[in-house]
């Protein structure tokens, strides 16, 4: 979250953000709550003060009558500050939750995808000398991947993979691993489950009809809808040592998530489901170390996707689709035969800059190590391979006009085979 003191200075600004997000939040409420805090927390340290006093001076004696009503009277409108400033609390709490991250000023306005700014394409969409398949299609002639099964036993938007597509997965997993562990990343395997006040202080919204993530009934726990969920939460609460930093985790998880409302042609098949498997990458740094590892991580991603022979695009995402937590976000959108009549992008991975917001709500921090001071770190995150989309764009672009579908080169000693029919 933004620092309230921040929030309350700088209402103009945060006001002209909160517009260029889409997002409504009542901020003239909100400083009027912050107000009335501060004075509910002034008179009940005046309160408290009187007592004190009032003890100090009836110490050893028997009180007067006048004494004992004030003290009555004191302790009774402590009690009702007290009750009048956790539900200020709660109120202020639920609006400065809703406040999103400030923007970078080099974030391109909008409210859809339609706005984002493209920055660079790398490699050509193919030009296929024969009717190109999608991904479904492909599924279907070579028996990788059973929908209606999938419906049957868990419902719609769930799927069994079969034959060749199960170590196709596999493979994707171990190739990003062996990738990110090369370039210094420590590797984990989460838990496909959280805290929902992990979830919360990451940024989803763990409860309620605008959660795209399942809860478990009778629990605090949720699914989580990514690593980035149980890798934020490894340092919740902690200070850490600056010398630390920069750290770069990867995880390792099933994700799944609601996924309401979507559907048509571009949206069918692996591209919008309820599960997948999915390795993550997760950074924590000093502020001033944040810009650089963001063009790292979308380095890295970029890389992963050069060397699984896919052509790509980067684009800066806009205003109105950044998502509350990230200051600037950029994604990979890879060609897909499925998107629309004559193929389009799809995101295949997203990277982004979250600065302070999530660690705030985290409460994790670091230590300078000459002034002793502390800091709120900033929290990055960025895709390394989410197999579900990865597959389509694999499919689909590296089929063959015999109908067969090759493999990428850097991928054959993780399949174990070069090709799929």
């Amino acid at each position: 979250m933004l620092d309230l003191r921040f929030i309350i200075e700088n209402l103009d600004a945060v006001r002209a953000n909160c517009a260029k997000r889409n997002v409504s939040v009542d901020l003239d409420r909100l400083a009027i709550l912050d107000a009335r805090r501060r004075a509910l927390i002034a008179e009940q340290q005046s309160v408290q003060e009187r007592r004190n006093a009032l003890a100090r001076e009836i110490k050893g004696r028997k009180p007067s009558d006048d004494e004992r009503s004030l003290g009555k009277e004191l302790k009774e409108r402590e009690a009702t500050l007290e009750t009048e400033l956790a539900a200020v609390r709660e109120e202020l709490a639920a609006l400065h939750g809703l406040v999103p991250n400030m923007t970078h000023p080099d974030v391109p306005e909008g409210g859809t995808d339609e706005q984002n700014r493209e920055l660079r394409i790398v490699g050509a969409p193919p030009a296929f000398g024969f009717t190109p398949l999608d991904h479904v299609e492909l599924a279907a002639k070579h028996d990788l991947i059973d929908f209606e099964a999938g419906a049957k036993v868990a419902g719609q938007k769930f799927y069994f993979l079969k034959n060749e597509m199960v170590l196709l997965e596999h493979a994707l997993m171990r190739f990003a691993l062996d990738f990110l562990r090369k370039r210094g990343f420590t590797l984990f395997q989460t838990p496909d489950v959280a805290r929902g006040e992990i979830a919360a202080g990451l940024g989803f919204n763990p409860r309620g009809s605008e959660t795209n993530i399942y809860s478990i009934a009778e629990t605090d726990l949720v699914l989580v809808g990514t690593a980035e969920i149980t890798l934020g939460g490894i340092h919740s609460g902690e200070i850490l040592d600056a010398s630390r930093l920069p750290l770069r985790y990867c995880g390792l998880s099933h994700c799944f998530r609601t996924e309401g409302g979507a559907h048509g042609r571009a949206s069918r098949g692996l591209y919008r489901v309820h599960q997948f498997t999915k390795v993550e990458m997760f950074a924590i740094t000093r502020p001033e170390e944040s810009e650089a590892m963001h063009a790292e991580l979308v380095a890295i991603e970029e890389e992963i996707y050069r060397a699984l022979e896919i052509p790509f695009r980067v684009v800066d995402v806009c205003t109105g689709d950044l998502g509350a937590p990230a200051y600037r976000k950029y994604d990979l959108e890879a060609w897909m035969t499925c998107r629309g009549e004559r193929g389009g992008w799809g995101e295949i991975t997203s990277a982004s800059n979250c600065t302070d917001y999530q660690a705030r709500r985290l409460g994790v921090r670091f230590r300078e190590s000459d002034s002793g001071k502390t800091r709120f770190c900033h929290m990055l995150n960025g895709t390394a391979i989410a197999a579900s989309r990865a597959p389509i764009a694999l499919l689909e672009n590296h089929q063959r006009a015999d109908g067969s579908i090759a493999i990428p080169r850097a991928l054959v000693p993780y399949t174990g085979f070069d090709r799929i029919g």
